[in-house]
């Protein structure tokens, strides 16, 4: 409909008429959005990850009910770890960009809001016209051309009776909560990453340390037998035995190197570095501390503080939002809009009190047939709605999935710990025993390599379940952890 343009000549109609407006319009805001509210999904009722009994050793020992410290890395009391986690919070670039995302998502939030304000413009139009006048029937009357002058504001309000902008605005604050809980998931990854290279680092060192004291034995075997040989004792094939032994055991360590090479590398970029401009320290096992108190927080709050299981909520609350959105517009709309201009044909009178004009509108547009087009995104809201629920349930599954399986890891940590510990220290007295029966001439070559192979095998054992044992505690914290992420 055009806007019907004409002098103002009663202004105290004209405020009353906008005062009435305006209070038309309050009252219609604060009426009550379409749509369900949405409700927080009810946490789990378990007390329980697992049904195996709680883990207690004398190294670890899990303590129910306790909250992990947001800086849980501080636990294994390593500086060089604190440090590189330091250096990788503040230099890593998918960190940074998951802050970009959510100050975006914020500003998402504020674009929004501005939908339920009035809308203003300033408008300026300049013309020329030329008028026929057959339309007066007939006539001799010319009408020249003419220049026509219009500038002045507009306003448009469209009156959300049934919330579907605030139901948008809902929906849009849900998913800047879910980019927020997504940067608070990205930091847990992020410090859980860097803990896990760095213990992967110290355990291929204390392995090759292992390593390289076994070949130091293989090396004083290989004399030893050389040494018979050269005294009859010992044939040439017990000196190629000895020497294969020391090669296979030399082979280990080409392996090991470059898993600390690729650790230190995955650091570096975590960082935000380089690989050929930052080198990690050199972590080892011995500078870091076993966490011997496990906190283990109940499952009913570790839903309400796991970053992936409050981020599956937001992204639900934002689909229980868009429901409501769906469901206003199936609902008229109002719009209210006023238009105050300064008209003149010439540019001289345009601020005269004579160029005033004004125009006040009230429209109303409402569905009455769209083939089924509305129904069907309703019901498409429901559906991704219903499909949002079940993926929270899922990553609240998951979830304790995580944590059952890392005590159930580190249960069995201890168990093989002990195992290989005792594995060891046969080992080695049979080695010894060995070693000194091939002294006296009771025994042979065959049995004192059987013998180092088999301590070999024992303590690099033991170094390896020892480093799983430091690996599996930071998978349960990663799994626990929380997030100090603030909105900057």
């Amino acid at each position: 409909m055009a806007a019907c343009i004409r002098p103002a000549e009663h202004p105290t109609l004209t405020r009353r008429t906008a005062a009435a407006a305006l209070c038309l319009a309050a009252l219609l805001a604060s009426c009550a959005p379409v749509g369900p509210d949405f409700t927080h999904p009810q946490p789990p009722a378990e007390r329980n990850y697992t049904q195996e009994k709680e883990l207690l050793t004398p190294a670890q020992h899990v303590s129910l009910g306790e909250r992990l410290k947001m800086d849980w890395w501080r636990l294994y009391a390593s500086n060089a770890l604190n440090a590189t986690i330091s250096q990788a919070l503040a230099g890593n670039y998918s960190l940074a960009a998951a802050r970009q995302t959510l100050a975006e998502a914020d500003e998402s939030v504020a674009a929004e809001n501005g939908g339920l304000m009035p809308q203003v413009s300033l408008n300026g139009q300049i013309s020329r016209q030329k008028n026929g006048v057959a339309v007066f029937g007939p006539s001799n009357i010319k009408i020249p051309p003419f220049n026509a002058y219009e500038a002045g504001p507009s306003v448009s309000w469209t009156l959300d009776f049934f919330g579907g902008q605030r139901r948008a605005i809902e929906r849009q604050k849900a998913l800047a909560a879910y980019q927020y809980y997504k940067l608070d998931a990205a930091y847990v990854e992020l410090t859980g990453n860097v803990v896990a290279q760095a213990l992967d680092i110290a355990a291929a060192r204390a392995e090759m340390g292992t390593v390289l004291k076994i070949i130091g034995e293989d090396k004083k075997t290989l004399r030893l037998v050389q040494k018979s040989y050269s005294a009859g004792a010992e044939t040439r094939v017990d000196v190629l035995a000895a020497k294969s032994q020391l090669e296979n055991n030399r082979a280990l360590l080409p392996p090991l190197r470059q898993r600390i090479s690729a650790a230190e590398h995955a650091l570096a970029i975590l960082a935000g570095k380089p690989p050929g401009d930052w080198t990690p320290p050199a972590f080892a096992l011995e500078d870091m501390t076993l966490p011997q108190d496990l906190p283990v927080s109940l499952p009913s709050e570790m839903a309400r503080t796991r970053p992936d299981i409050l981020a599956a909520e937001a992204n639900l609350h934002a689909a229980s939002a868009a429901v409501g959105v769906a469901a206003a517009d199936m609902y008229p709309r109002i719009t209210l809009s006023a238009t105050t201009l300064q008209e003149a044909l010439v540019p001289g009178q345009i601020f005269n009190g004579t160029a005033n004009a004004w125009s006040m509108i009230g429209g109303v547009s409402a569905p009455v047939f769209n083939g089924g087009t509305l129904s069907a995104q309703k019901r498409a809201a429901v559906d991704a709605y219903n499909a949002a629920l079940l993926q929270y349930k899922q990553t609240v599954l998951n979830a304790f999935g995580e944590v059952a399986d890392a005590l159930s890891g580190l249960g069995h940590d201890n168990e093989l710990v002990a195992a290989q510990q005792r594995a060891r220290n046969t080992a080695a007295a049979a080695l010894r025993l060995t070693r000194k029966s091939y002294r006296l001439g009771e025994s042979n070559l065959l049995r004192v390599q059987d013998s180092e192979r088999q301590l070999a095998e024992a303590e690099l054992g033991l170094i390896r379940a020892q480093s799983q044992r430091y690996q599996d505690t930071a998978k349960l914290f990663v799994a626990l952890a929380r997030a100090p992420v603030t909105r900057e």
